[in-house]
């Protein structure tokens, strides 16, 4: 595949949205452990609202910017949450990343990648070691920098990003919370990974079977 078209962006946010319904479950049990069990339902709500939005664009109509616009916008109004702010800013630079393009190519691609860890980190201002999904998004940017600049294709690109997010994810177990109601049990947010940190995998995983599948 060597260009990524609106109709393929829709589609993988549709594929974002099936495997977070599924995964809400876990998503609540780990929130409920740290935080106030309700992570798994504030993305399925989001993730869900954007395919709803999504499904009503005419994708020979459109660019990837006014897609990644929309889902931003869609989430933003469905979830109220802190998750809401964060991956709305995420989406919204993931538009601007691309702005101009009609369709996308692998390095297009990757930039909206690594645009949407950028904002969920700007707009959170967290870094990676505070028990946050910046812990799973971080490294899998530049794991998908790293393997984008060593000439390899998009499917390895996004194994790379998932591997790194996986392992970031695992990692915040051994993290005391520094960041959001988490942040109040101190020492007892030990052993446990971050609700946050493991949606962003799912997210993850989500785009690479959404990408290399079209």
């Amino acid at each position: 595949m060597t260009t990524i078209s609106p109709a393929i962006l829709i589609s993988m946010f549709s594929r974002i949205a099936e495997t977070m319904a599924a995964d809400k479950d876990r998503l609540c049990a780990l929130d409920g452990v740290i935080g106030d069990a309700d992570h798994g339902i504030a993305m399925d709500l989001g993730f869900g609202a954007v395919r709803d939005a999504l499904a009503a664009i005419d994708p020979s109509a459109t660019d990837p910017t006014a897609v990644f616009n929309m889902a931003a916008k869609s989430f933003l109004n469905a979830v109220g949450a802190s998750s809401g702010p964060l991956y709305a800013t995420a989406l919204m630079r993931a538009g601007a990343a691309v702005k101009g393009k009609t369709v996308l190519d692998q390095g297009d691609f990757v930039a909206a990648f690594q645009a949407m860890a950028k904002g969920i980190q700007d707009r959170g201002k967290a870094e990676v070691g505070e028990k946050t999904m910046i812990d799973a998004w971080v490294p899998a940017a530049e794991a998908a920098g790293t393997a984008q600049s060593e000439g390899k294709p998009l499917t390895e690109v996004l194994d790379a990003a998932l591997v790194a997010a996986e392992q970031g994810a695992e990692a915040t177990k051994q993290m005391i919370a520094a960041k959001g109601r988490s942040s109040r049990l101190g020492e007892r947010s030990l052993g446990h990974m971050d609700p946050g940190a493991a949606s962003a995998v799912t997210v993850i995983r989500a785009i690479r079977e959404g990408i290399v599948s079209a």
